[in-house]
């Protein structure tokens, strides 16, 4: 192709080789307050990857906030929204997805996730995690009286759930955000590429 300069070349330059292996996917998992958008965001750039946060997904597909599909449709339409949106997103080649608290609660968004991707369980305790959200409104889960209890109740349900279905565990707490990509990075056998 080599001192070719019609259109079809440069249409082939900017073609993939065929029998280049598929881009990898990463998938964040971890409870609210863990850092899966700020490490995610920082992540993906390092890995040459598409960040996309499944919550800003939904809210950009809807035309709504998260809170009012909770409002509206209670948590089990926002978790069928939640389910057809990772599946379509862990489809694509080359993002990482940081998908939302509970989307781990859905058996068949486990599985999906597994088979297409490295999943990241991003491990953190619950007074992190009160920190973290301390100053949010709009997390619906936690609009009670005693988030401190939901987030106990959270983490008992679904702490086995982000174990199983992850491939590397990093844990958070006081950690810095390039730190833990760092980390990311080193079990996922790969350097990354510094900002």
């Amino acid at each position: 192709m080599r001192g070719r300069s019609d259109p079809a070349a440069a249409l082939l330059s900017g073609v993939q080789n065929a029998d280049a292996p598929p881009r990898m996917n990463v998938f964040l998992v971890g409870p609210m307050g863990s850092g899966k958008s700020a490490v995610g965001r920082q992540l993906a750039q390092r890995l040459d990857l598409d960040f996309i946060d499944s919550d800003a997904e939904i809210e950009a597909r809807t035309g709504v906030d998260i809170a009012y599909i909770f409002e509206r449709e209670g948590e089990a339409g926002f978790r069928s929204r939640e389910a057809e949106v990772i599946d379509a997103l862990s489809r694509r080649e080359g993002v990482l997805v940081s998908t939302g608290g509970g989307a781990i609660l859905d058996a068949g968004t486990r599985e999906r996730l597994r088979a297409r991707g490295r999943v990241v369980y991003l491990r953190t305790s619950v007074d992190q995690q009160l920190a973290r959200t301390r100053r949010s409104n709009d997390r619906p889960l936690l609009n009670n009286d005693d988030p401190r209890g939901t987030l106990e109740r959270l983490f008992d349900e679904r702490a086995p759930l982000y174990a199983e279905v992850a491939e590397i565990v990093v844990d958070t707490d006081g950690c810095k955000v390039k730190a833990v990509v760092d980390q990311i990075c080193h079990q996922l056998g790969v350097d990354g590429v510094e900002p």
